[in-house]
């Protein structure tokens, strides 16, 4: 009996450690981001190692994407503008030229590479700035925790198994 109790209690701890799924997470936060903002549109760009190139993580959008950010962000140039960048990245708003306007702003993060987290659709001014950068920092905490978390998840199994064998 004193085996089962102890696999039902490392069961429910893995379990509870092991319930934020990061993708779900990168959802949530990207859309909470549209709502601190009151922008349309939201998301994340992961940055590698060496600045070289970014890459759309995730996209929060209306549907049926009217202003046409997902393909924006691709044909733009604004992730290689990310890329290359360590400060936030303001475009201004210009529907004449397609410009949706856009705000970014990067996500401190330690145990991973360059990421930002970006909002658009309307234009942004220096209290947008201060927010998102803000939301940032406070992205990059759950992010890291999340990390931190699977880790553990991964070490309880190991001490599962080996207290099994």
């Amino acid at each position: 009996m004193p085996n089962n109790h102890v696999d039902v209690a490392m069961g429910e701890l893995i379990a509870s450690l092991s319930r934020l799924e990061a993708a779900c997470l990168v959802a949530r936060l990207a859309r909470a981001a549209a709502a601190v903002t009151g922008a349309a549109y939201a998301g994340f760009v992961g940055v590698d190692a060496l600045r070289r190139e970014a890459s759309a993580i995730h996209v929060h959008a209306p549907p049926d994407d009217p202003l046409g950010v997902r393909r924006w962000l691709e044909e733009s140039g604004v992730l290689k503008e990310l890329a290359t960048s360590a400060a936030t990245v303001r475009l201004a708003r210009d529907v004449t030229v397609g410009e949706p306007g856009f705000l970014a702003a990067e996500v401190p993060l330690a145990t991973r590479d360059h990421a930002f987290v970006w909002v658009a659709g309307r234009g942004f001014g220096d209290g947008d700035e201060h927010l998102l950068g803000r939301f940032a920092t406070a992205s990059g905490r759950a992010l890291e925790a999340a990390s931190g978390l699977e880790a553990a998840a991964r070490l309880l199994r190991g001490v599962q198994a080996f207290r099994a064998a």
